[in-house]
């Protein structure tokens, strides 16, 4: 399986209203790293997985909608946790999304996206294509 990762960085601010949180359950601000990792089983007709530019151009389009933004006030998560692991999914499928039609959309295995929300702390949602 070969793989290509491009990562980008966003910021938010969210609230987390469960007591598991501590004092997450407050509006506060996060800063992500996004990395997003394409697999597929076979290189494409010009050996690589996905172009790096348009990788990066499609998470940066993804992240657009993230960027800067409460997700407490999202339509997107309205009614949902905004955890990392919750974050990563969206990240995942949004992506999947944005290429599904596209020559090497088709060909792509998997997505997985890590959220990293410190050095020390990261979350991770693997997104199978071919299921």
């Amino acid at each position: 399986m070969f793989s290509l990762t491009v990562r980008r960085h966003f910021m938010v601010a969210h609230s987390l209203p469960r007591e598991v949180f501590g004092p997450a359950q407050g509006l506060h601000g996060a800063t992500f790293v996004a990395e997003v990792t394409f697999r597929r089983r076979v290189l494409n007709a010009d050996a690589i997985v996905l172009d790096i530019g348009a990788a990066g151009t499609i998470i940066e389009d993804v992240l657009a909608g993230l960027n800067y933004q409460n997700l407490d006030e999202h339509p997107d998560f309205e009614g949902k946790l905004t955890t990392t692991e919750a974050l990563a999914e969206y990240i995942a499928q949004q992506v999947a999304a944005q290429i599904k039609d596209s020559d090497d959309g088709r060909e792509l295995a998997a997505i997985d996206v890590t959220l990293r929300e410190n050095p020390d702390a990261w979350a991770s949602y693997s997104l199978d294509l071919t299921a």
